[in-house]
């Protein structure tokens, strides 16, 4: 393997999404490969500004600020992709702790072509590998519950959000040939499923 493979593994919350990267890291480096973990929040200088705007937009809903919001996560994977991945080893596997596909789960007024349209132009960098992981939505709103964090979400609160949230993610994720993962057997099983890709990938 002589060129980076970069793979993002993105989905609504509570899908298992966390412990997969941990079971697909520990595969690939028990195969020697070189893996490197990122994840999109951790690398993004401009998280705290962003993110003040999503509480806002929770609180006071519009096109508009949901609009800001999705261009100001394009310009951090744009800086993501040209001062961080770029610096990454070139025969690695650089596995991303989401990416734009998951404004496909959590941005609920923007068409998710026109954010993704908006990605392309500002040469934020697609992954080789797109791997969406789901479960029917009330098992990871279950799993969500039981987590110490709960879900986590700053938009979404009400089981039906998240129902409506799963549905469009897996239709996105369809409708572009990405790669859907079904995490609802064994951590093991499902592994396998998103390694045995990767491969295909390589």
């Amino acid at each position: 393997m002589s060129r980076q493979l970069f793979v993002s593994l993105d989905g609504p919350k509570g899908t298992g999404k966390t412990t997969l990267l941990e079971s697909i890291t520990q595969v690939l480096r028990a195969d020697n490969r070189k893996v490197i973990r990122l994840s999109e929040q951790k690398s993004d200088p401009f998280r705290a500004e962003t993110m003040a705007l999503v509480n806002r937009l929770a609180r006071n809903p519009s096109v508009e600020l949901e609009r800001e919001i999705c261009e100001r996560f394009a310009v951090s994977r744009a800086w993501i992709s040209q001062n961080v991945l770029t610096k990454q080893p070139g025969n690695c596997i650089i596995l991303m702790d989401r990416w734009y596909p998951s404004d496909a789960a959590f941005r609920r007024m923007m068409p998710f072509a026109e954010i993704l349209q908006r990605n392309i132009e500002l040469n934020v960098r697609a992954p080789d590998l797109h791997v969406g992981v789901v479960t029917a939505p009330e098992i990871s709103w279950e799993r969500a519950a039981a987590r110490s964090r709960g879900l986590g979400s700053t938009v979404i609160h009400k089981l039906e959000e998240h129902v409506a949230c799963t549905r469009v993610f897996e239709q996105e994720m369809t409708n572009h040939g990405w790669f859907l993962c079904r995490n609802e057997g064994t951590v093991e099983e499902t592994t396998m499923q998103v390694i045995a890709e990767i491969y295909k990938t390589l």
